[in-house]
């Protein structure tokens, strides 16, 4: 299996590292943060104009129809800077979920303008009083009427939820799992935002009686467990390489702070057993890259594979996230844990995506019910 980046996907990867360095500092995070919507529409702008924001979509729909390895590359960028932006809620669930499912008119209204950096989105699905890391088992109801849907129920963690011109919303209908199309500004619908754990805005959504047009509906009725079954790998997948981005910037932070933070008169870097701690964390980054790019080749594989290797690499790079953020916490010492420094935050969006759609137990029950690893080749 050939691992090297194309002509094309180095030059990817050197824009978006770029402008990430140039245009994304720390104290830039910490401003959109503070934003009325928890990240900077000016910064989302630039995003949609250097094209980032078209690259999974289909070439028909406007997009470059980028591979998993494009995806990647963007993903670890994104992390290495700790961006705010929806771009995991906008592009690859919500925008995930109408290039899996949507009809070409539904395509059509709305990839265009997700793709400029117009159209914000956000994919409902988590339930407050609901099993964790489900597809099938939801309360939320949507039931037929004369012109379309009834939809009764409550959504929580909905990233971007508050900013979203539209929502993706998943619902139990008669013939099971089915995914809606929801504006937001409907009578019925009561939208509570808040930031999350690791600074990325979310919200709590309630739905009473919302009456939805027929054209609504995503896809089959029904068919939104298999959607959201493709869905989350992808998320997955990308959560993975977006991970490994912040565990290499964290290790080079505290390698930084090794070197120039001094005690007893001499800098800390050269006591040996910080050497052995710095090199572990090393360690875990550079396998991470390597699962990383295991799962964004995966998604291009058959589904048993697909399904296995995705796990495999999210529960190892939720492992290795949770030993790097730790250890990088306890080298900086107290600063580590103030909300004024990079690391702290790093750590915390670490243990947000291991959280995120399976944390790594989970991963490991998944393959253990699965049995051997499909060996890749």
């Amino acid at each position: 299996m050939d691992f090297e980046l194309t002509d094309d996907q180095r030059m990817l990867s050197e824009t978006i590292s770029r402008f990430v360095t140039d245009r994304y500092s720390f104290e830039e995070r910490l401003t959109a943060m503070r934003e009325p919507d928890g990240f900077s529409r000016a910064v989302w702008a630039e995003l949609a104009g250097l094209g980032v924001l078209g690259l999974p979509f289909a070439e028909a729909d406007g997009g470059f129809g980028g591979s998993g390895v494009d995806m990647m590359i963007i993903m670890e960028a994104l992390g290495r800077g700790l961006l705010v932006e929806p771009f995991l809620a906008t592009v690859i669930l919500a925008g995930g979920a109408l290039r899996l499912a949507a009809s070409p008119a539904q395509k059509s209204a709305r990839i265009a303008s997700i793709i400029a950096g117009e159209r914000i989105m956000a994919l409902a699905h988590h339930e407050p009083d609901g099993p964790r890391h489900t597809v099938e088992r939801l309360n939320c109801r949507a039931e037929p009427t004369a012109t379309g849907w009834r939809l009764n129920g409550r959504k929580t963690a909905v990233i971007a939820g508050a900013a979203a011109d539209e929502l993706v919303v998943s619902a139990r209908s008669e013939r099971g799992v089915s995914l809606f199309l929801v504006d937001p500004a409907l009578p019925g619908v009561s939208i509570r935002s808040h930031a999350g754990y690791d600074g990325i805005a979310t919200a709590e959504i309630a739905f009473e009686d919302v009456g939805l047009d027929a054209q609504a509906l995503i896809g089959e009725e029904g068919s939104g467990a298999t959607v959201l079954t493709a869905l989350f790998e992808e998320a997955n997948a990308a959560l993975c390489a977006e991970a490994t981005g912040i565990m290499a910037d964290t290790l080079d932070m505290t390698a930084e702070y090794l070197r120039t933070r001094n005690q007893f008169g001499v800098a800390i870097g050269t006591f040996q057993v910080l050497q052995h701690r710095a090199v572990d964390m090393l360690m875990q980054v550079e396998l991470s890259r390597s699962m990383a790019m295991l799962a964004a080749i995966s998604l291009a594989r058959p589904a048993e594979e697909r399904r296995c290797n995705i796990a495999a690499a999210k529960a190892k790079i939720g492992e290795a996230g949770r030993m790097v953020g730790q250890q990088a916490v306890q080298l900086h010492g107290a600063i580590g844990l103030t909300m004024e420094y990079k690391v702290g935050h790093a750590f915390k969006r670490l243990t947000a995506i291991d959280a995120l759609f399976g944390n790594a137990d989970h991963q490991l029950d998944m393959l253990a019910d699965a049995g051997p690893l499909v060996p890749i080749g």
